[in-house]
């Protein structure tokens, strides 16, 4: 058995019936706070009653985390010349057009986030099959399809996320690293929990929330209970 296994094992025992049995928001992060180093990402994962495959139910968003992500994100901006300048002393990290698009072609896609212009988006749209996998491709929905560069820039280097359903209905994201303080996770983790409890479809029916696990990179999931947010 390797040291990593013996180590997720006593992280188990640390854990214990809080991973089937829900607890409260402070306990899951004391809980997760207890096991997780500086560098590991802290995640959530809701499980949502929703139908995916209904247009009305497919929950897709962003929010800015009131105490960021824990790490600056790497932006790329697609954009015609007469934006380059904007865009770089916005603090993209890379800006372009053709010579990024035929980077990302050949397989480059070392970056969090992307943000183009509208004018340039039939030209990215050729990239569409290699970003759109990565959740990569700029989307309007996301803010992320934009005239609004300098805006942009500043709203996920100071912390925003995009959040979407998967196929089954849950939702995944990054709400810190291990090194942040136990009240700025539980802070960034109610802040997107509500976001999300005001993006219910009317059409729900039942349960909304089904589930909500917190972990980090390295550590077993805690189960929260859904009744401890509300809107």
């Amino acid at each position: 058995m390797s040291k990593k296994s013996k180590a997720y094992i006593e992280k188990q025992k640390t854990v214990g019936t809080a991973e089937k049995q829900a607890v409260d928001l402070a306990t899951g992060v004391g809980l997760i706070k207890s096991m997780a180093k500086d560098w590991e990402s802290v995640d959530v994962a809701v499980r949502l009653g929703i139908n995916t495959r209904k247009a009305d139910q497919n929950i897709r968003g962003t929010t800015v985390l009131p105490k960021g992500t824990g790490r600056t994100a790497t932006v790329v901006v697609f954009c015609k010349e007469d934006k380059a300048a904007e865009a770089k002393e916005a603090g993209a990290d890379y800006v372009g057009l053709d010579d990024l698009l035929d980077k990302i072609s050949g397989g480059w896609t070392d970056f969090d986030m992307a943000i183009a212009t509208p004018d340039v988006m039939k030209d990215v749209s050729r990239v569409a099959k290699v970003l759109g996998p990565r959740g990569l491709m700029p989307n309007p929905k996301s803010g992320t399809v934009t005239p609004d560069i300098a805006g942009a820039i500043a709203e996920i280097k100071a912390g925003k996320v995009e959040f979407r359903a998967d196929k089954t209905g849950i939702i995944h994201s990054s709400v810190g690293r291990g090194s942040f303080s136990a009240d700025d996770l539980r802070e960034n983790v109610a802040h997107l929990i509500h976001v999300l409890l005001r993006a219910k479809p009317s059409t729900v029916k039942g349960q909304y929330v089904k589930s909500i696990f917190l972990s980090a990179t390295q550590s077993p999931g805690v189960k929260l209970d859904p009744g401890h947010f509300q809107v």
